[in-house]
């Protein structure tokens, strides 16, 4: 810190699973201050787990650019300042990382002299950390952080006539160290706070002035230690004195300029405010936490986040979440135990049950067992069922005024649970509530889609003689779990005819109306097929049949005859992307077919139908126009991508649908997206 101008750092120390980066040194700013984040968990998008992460260097240049890449960091500290992460690795062994911070006066680009310096400390320590480890030193953090020793005054004779003449100073003055602690004050000091100097030291102002107890005048504080800048307020001394406090910030702790104010301003009435809100510690540690819960949509998604950011930052090492479902006890899920039947030898047992978790929901108040004794004396039944845990906070999840569950934290060392303490597990109760009965609608309606769409698509596709085929549906993004694409394969005649009539379909829209109509479209092609009407009647009939649903929506569609005696098909198109086929040299080409309108757009639309060669062991692909159509990216592109991936695309046919389909993720995909291959065979 020193050497870069550095006014604040931390050291973290990755834990022996490698899953958790723990603060093991800190200097410059209060423990508090960073509270959230004693442990991060290394899948976490914090700038420390990125920089062990990617192996580089992490600058955050400003407070904009925090709250744009790491907003749950900017929630929680809103201040002007900079920021560097760098990895501590040697020889390919990761052991944590460093983290340094300057004001935001600072330039916006790191220095070249700051990032060497920087770089080499960072090599330094790593190589020291090597070297402890090679020794048979343990090279983790175990506990709190470490943190630097305050600064004291020098005892020669300058400092103190420096105290001397400070001492007839009219206006208060005093020194707090990076904790807020007051390590110095002169007699006007006490005088202007009514109180005895000695009852100052050693204390923070907020703890030992009841009416300066308020986050407010705490987050000034903060507010001039993270931007090194000079911050100010006006507070009422009770009865009616108000006084001016102006914070001088330095690397060691702050100076405060205290003087009666001029003129009264109003302010926040402190020890309601106080009582109401609790500390900033609080808010910011429930903040923090509810920043991670925001991203969740299933229930797996929440257990996995409770698992991966909420354990770790308080230090638990089990997890249990628990619902009620016809008045018994549902285990959703667990993490850290080793046997799930830990767990969930208690899915299924009555709401009544004489058990923490069963009375915690039914009560919904939450419960604290420091100790496996005091566990066992409240619920006697726990004697036969130990989980290897020492201590136990049992969270009541309450959502819309009613218990939805209870979410169980074990801790595998007995643990303490102060009063602060309970009150965000408490509050973090109600956050992982609300995030679990969203979850919980949304599997249900996602389940209900599921079911829906696999009703409507077939289950699996006919075994036809001379023909390899398979098939792929996947729905749109998040959200978009149903939807109006549609194929499928229908065997022409009896099992020696070797012919067969193949259809794939885009209905507007991503919603059950989509999919209802999509359900009709194929019933109807399937009819029409059965009755013998050749590719462009069935195209027509079909066409026809939506006008007639009178339901505005329009449908994309190719359809074909496979005659495979023959080596050909016949296709029609309506409004569909060009099929494209693979011939058995591997060359790829889209099939330039003439077609008609949309169906559902014109009533007395023509569907040209062409006739096309398919050689034993060509590839013909019909497919939706999601898996063409790509963000930033035009069609043409998108067809010259897929049809790459299919001249490239090995193996069976089932293993060519996976190659087509693997390329396009959910966070890519704005439309659902069906496939359907076909291979003639020798």
């Amino acid at each position: 810190m020193a050497g870069i101008g550095a006014h604040s750092g931390a050291v973290y120390l990755l834990s022996p699973d490698a899953q958790v980066l723990q603060m093991a040194v800190k200097a410059g700013l209060p423990r508090s201050f960073s509270a959230p984040w004693e442990r991060v968990p290394l899948s976490a998008q914090m700038p420390v787990a990125d920089a062990v992460r990617e192996s580089r260097l992490v600058w955050i240049s400003s407070e904009e650019e925090m709250a744009r890449r790491y907003p749950r960091i900017a929630v929680v500290l809103p201040y002007p300042y900079c920021l560097a992460a760098v990895p501590l690795a040697h020889d390919d062994t990761t052991y944590g990382a460093v983290y340094v911070t300057w004001p935001g006066s600072h330039p916006p680009l790191l220095l070249p002299p700051e990032r060497t310096e920087l770089l080499a400390a960072c090599d330094r320590m790593a190589r020291r950390l090597a070297q402890a480890a090679a020794a048979g030193v343990t090279v983790v953090a175990d506990g709190g952080p470490v943190e630097a020793e305050p600064m004291g005054l020098a005892r020669t004779g300058a400092a103190e006539e420096a105290v001397r003449m400070l001492a007839r100073m009219p206006d208060g003055l005093c020194a707090l160290d990076v904790e807020g602690r007051v390590a110095y004050a002169t007699p006007a000091t006490g005088r202007l706070l009514g109180v005895p100097v000695s009852r100052l030291m050693g204390r923070r102002l907020w703890s030992a002035l009841p009416w300066l107890d308020d986050p407010v005048y705490e987050d000034r504080y903060r507010a001039a230690m993270l931007s090194q800048r000079t911050t100010s307020f006006t507070v009422l001394r009770p009865p009616q004195e108000w006084l001016s406090f102006r914070l001088h910030p330095g690397r060691s702790g702050v100076s405060v300029h205290i003087t009666q104010a001029r003129t009264a301003v109003p302010g926040p009435a402190p020890s309601a405010a106080a009582e109401q809100h609790g500390s900033l510690v609080s808010i910011s540690h429930i903040l923090s936490l509810a920043g991670a819960l925001t991203k969740s949509v299933g229930v797996e998604d929440v257990i996995e986040t409770v698992a991966d950011v909420i354990m770790p930052t308080l230090g638990s090492d089990a997890l249990a979440m628990l619902a009620a479902e016809n008045n018994r006890l549902r285990v959703l899920g667990q993490r850290g135990y080793r046997d799930p039947r830990i767990v969930n030898r208690w899915d299924g047992t009555p709401l009544s049950a004489q058990i923490p978790g069963a009375q915690i929901l039914s009560t919904g108040v939450p419960s604290f067992f420091e100790s496996r004794a005091e566990l066992e004396r409240v619920y006697p039944a726990r004697y036969a069922t130990p989980d290897g845990m020492a201590s136990w906070a049992y969270l009541p999840l309450i959502a819309s005024g009613r218990p939805i569950g209870t979410c169980v934290l074990g801790y595998a060392h007995e643990h303490r649970f102060p009063p602060e303490e309970r009150a965000v597990l408490t509050s973090l109760g109600g956050l992982v509530a609300q995030a679990l009965e969203r979850a919980r609608l949304y599997d249900a309606k996602h389940r209900l889609a599921q079911g829906l769409q696999a009703a409507l698509l077939p289950r699996s596709l006919p075994a036809i003689e001379g023909l390899e085929a398979a098939a792929r549906y996947l729905p749109g993004t998040l959200g978009m779990d149903i939807g109006g694409d549609f194929y499928d394969l229908v065997r022409l005649g009896d099992a020696d005819t070797h012919t067969a009539a193949a259809v794939i379909g885009d209905i507007q829209g991503h919603n059950a109306t989509a999919a209802g109509l999509m359900g009709q479209v194929r019933t109807a092609v399937r009819a029409y097929t059965a009755v013998g009407q050749g590719p462009g009647q069935v195209m027509a009939s079909t066409n026809r049949l939506l006008i007639d649903l009178d339901v505005e929506l329009f449908a994309s569609c190719a359809y074909l005859h496979l005659d495979l005696p023959g080596r050909s098909a016949l296709l029609a198109r309506a409004g569909h992307p060009q099929p494209l086929l693979r011939e058995p040299d591997g060359r790829v080409r889209a099939l330039e077919l003439p077609g008609g309108p949309l169906l559902g757009v014109a009533g007395e639309a023509v569907y040209p139908v062409t006739r096309v060669p398919l050689a034993p062991g060509s590839v013909l692909a019909l497919y939706t126009d999601g898996l063409i159509e790509q963000p930033g990216t035009d069609l043409d592109e998108g067809l010259a991508a897929l049809a790459g991936r299919l001249a490239a695309a090995e193996g069976s046919l089932e293993e060519v649908a996976d190659a087509l389909i693997d390329r396009v993720g959910a966070e890519q995909r704005g439309d659902d997206t069906a496939l359907l291959l076909l291979r003639p065979l020798p």
